[in-house]
């Protein structure tokens, strides 16, 4: 008999993958957890039956969510990553240097422990001594810091359940003050394609470029994430996504990547038209506030 994981995209679509072994299934005290073998995307990571990840593609989130900000700020020494449980993107800022610390505030322990003995590959930077675990609610985190960081990147869930506090307008506010002068924040916007993600998608952009004088969205293609289709929102008290790049600064670095290159950097802002319509309809509000 075959067993197939699915998943609800919306309730009429769902995106499926063939599992070889269920490795793991536990609920924490916060959500379920559940690991996949699969032939297709290798082990699959998903919290309350939504993917957060698979080994096939988890390269693209990771890149896309760390170097575009770590390419166009010019020094970055404190980070913030918020979520990010698995290891991911810790693995890809210790690449760097310049980075002299990385606070990773996961709310759920059990995340991270799955993930150092499933995913280990994701999870092979968190014992990095530049990297400081603290298990706790980030908000309240975030509220006992000021001009802390010179980068945060939330690496949230979807903005629905549990971590839908992550998207609020306080919460991009306690980012802004824990900022330094010239911070940026990236998150994840989710998929503008379908109407609920779209609609989500508009008041969390709608919040931070509220907050942030400069705000912008980017793109990527993600094959299990919902469309394939994913955002990514660049907020900033002083650069430019594009027009601070610096990519000879970047490429001097010689960091081998699979998907980011300084080419698709620029190309990334650079957004379809039903997108960006949609974009301007949400900024034209703000502008009239």
């Amino acid at each position: 008999m075959e067993l197939w994981f699915s998943e609800f995209h919306t309730p009429d679509v769902k995106h499926s993958i063939r599992v070889n072994r269920h490795l793991y299934s536990q609920r924490s005290s916060y959500q379920q957890i559940d690991v996949f073998e699969t032939p297709e995307f290798g082990r699959v990571l998903t919290l309350d039956g939504n993917v957060m990840l698979t080994e096939r593609d988890e390269f693209i989130y990771d890149e896309m969510i760390t170097h575009v900000p770590m390419s166009v700020h010019p020094c970055v020494r404190d980070i913030l990553v918020i979520g990010a449980g698995d290891g991911g993107v810790v693995r890809e800022l210790t690449r760097y240097e310049c980075v002299e610390k990385i606070d990773l505030v996961e709310m759920d322990p059990q995340v991270i422990e799955v993930c150092r003995s499933f995913l280990p590959e994701n999870a092979c930077k968190l014992d990095d001594g530049r990297v400081h675990i603290y298990y706790d609610n980030a908000l309240r985190f975030l509220r006992k810091r000021h001009a802390n960081y010179d980068l945060i990147i939330v690496d949230s869930t979807d903005p629905f359940g549990p971590l839908e506090g992550y998207f609020t307008r306080e919460f991009y506010g306690v980012c802004f003050n824990a900022l330094r002068e010239d911070g940026i924040m990236v998150n994840q916007q989710g998929s503008p394609f379908y109407k609920h993600d779209a609609d989500a998608m508009r008041r969390s952009h709608y919040r931070i470029a509220s907050t942030f004088p400069i705000s912008r969205v980017y793109q990527a293609h993600i094959p299990t994430y919902a469309a394939g289709y994913w955002l990514f929102g660049f907020a900033s008290k002083k650069y430019h996504p594009v027009d601070d790049f610096d990519a000879g600064r970047w490429e001097a670095l010689r960091l081998e990547t699979q998907y980011y290159t300084t080419r698709l950097h620029v190309g990334s802002f650079y957004l379809p038209a039903f997108l960006e319509k949609m974009l301007k309809e949400v900024e034209s509000k703000c502008n009239a506030t």
